[in-house]
């Protein structure tokens, strides 16, 4: 079996899904900055919305192809320009060998913007390889551990207004989710009074879902060391299960403090690629929960590799959730102590899953496993009301 082309192209089509009232946006490391500080968050897809989702193919001479997405443009970019060319006419079942010349493929490639791409075709080979041997990804990994895997609610984009917050984190516990993340809006541009209206929110969450309950948070990078070490200090009351992205992951010996700070758990990992860099984290003793996205990180290649490391740590990986099934499959391979639970984006989940057959979601807070070959991922052709090809 040989790689025949790789395909990208783009469906569109007029939305149904779901949707949400306005919310917030989380704190971003730009804040800093006033004329950056003031733009809000989106309402989110509204019916009759035109949407768009990017995808990319394997195909083969056998037939059997590979699919996975939706990508993002500068993924897209990559593939074609640089892993299309190189990829031409490879076994796509090799995926152990291509993974490796990949990363070894473009000096400026361990890191960034060339790992999303080598992920996103490392995901699509593992697709293609499911259905060459009719088989889920998961049973290839050497699961199931499980016929289904824990997902948290993680609420991105709801409003934090305390008393609209403590309303939302009610009816998701209501649900069955047994845990749930919430994004800070605040940081250090917004002085003391941003910090009081951060914990605010967060004595509101903790307060409408009791005091045993799962509760997490997160700052997306959006903080310095000094500002986070008074929030995870002040935060070690309410008992988070973890506080992600303070700061930004790179800054290994600033983490390590953060830990020393408080009691509270730091959790990082989304934006750090490979097991190489993973492991600077975990023996700079600057992590307690990782959270590496098989989207981004390498793919599912590396985060097979990378939750091996972890488990010699004794550390949980909680793969972030920028699209469900490939966390998902690797999750149902690994033993629940090295990956205990799945991130489950409420208000983004429903446009990525938006093309699909079957949409994939947590039922008493529990995601069941696919059982199709591959991802599990089918286009649904009645959505589709354009598709176009893309090059650049």
């Amino acid at each position: 079996m040989k790689i025949t082309d790789i395909v990208l192209f783009r469906v569109s089509g007029v939305w149904t899904g779901p949707t949400f009232p306005a919310g917030n946006r989380q704190a971003r490391p730009i804040d800093l900055y006033p004329e950056f500080n003031q733009q809000s968050g989106g309402t989110g897809h509204q019916p009759g919305d035109l949407v768009h989702a990017l995808y990319l193919e394997i195909q083969t001479d056998a037939g059997v192809s590979g699919l996975f997405g939706p990508i993002e443009e500068w993924q897209a970019f990559h593939i074609h320009k640089t892993l299309r060319p190189f990829l031409l006419s490879q076994d796509p079942l090799a995926i152990e060998m291509l993974h490796d010349q990949m990363v070894r493929l473009d000096r400026h490639g361990r890191s960034g913007l060339f790992m999303t791409a080598i992920s996103a075709i490392d995901i699509a080979l593992w697709d293609l390889k499911g259905k060459a041997w009719q088989q889920p990804i998961y049973r290839l990994l050497g699961g199931p551990t499980r016929s289904a895997v824990p997902a948290y609610a993680s609420m991105l984009g709801f409003s934090t207004a305390p008393a609209n917050a403590a309303a939302t984190a009610q009816a998701y516990k209501a649900q069955g989710f047994t845990a749930q993340k919430w994004f800070f809006r605040y940081g250090p541009a917004d002085g003391a009074e941003g910090m009081e209206q951060n914990l605010a929110m967060a004595q509101a969450v903790r307060e409408a879902v009791g005091p045993l309950y799962t509760l997490m948070f997160d700052a997306f990078m959006g903080w310095d060391v000094t500002y986070a070490s008074a929030m995870v200090r002040a935060l070690e009351p309410l008992h988070p299960a973890w506080m992600e992205e303070p700061i930004p992951p790179e800054r290994v010996a600033e983490l390590r403090k953060l830990r020393e700070a408080s009691r509270v758990p730091i959790a990082t990992g989304e934006h750090v690629y490979t097991r190489w860099q993973t492991k600077e984290l975990l023996v700079g003793q600057a992590v307690d929960i990782l959270q590496n996205d098989p989207d981004w990180t390498g793919g599912i290649t590396e985060q097979v590799k990378i939750c091996a490391l972890a488990s010699a740590f004794e550390t949980p990986v909680v793969a972030h959730g920028h699209s469900l099934l490939p966390a998902l499959h690797v999750a149902a391979a690994q033993s629940p102590a090295v990956v205990p639970r799945v991130e489950y984006l409420l208000r983004y989940q429903p446009g990525k899953q938006f093309f699909q057959t079957t949409i994939y979601q947590p039922e008493n807070g529990l995601v069941t496993l696919p059982t199709l070959p591959g991802l599990g991922m089918v286009l649904d052709e009645g959505k589709i009301e354009k598709r176009v090809a893309v090059s650049y």
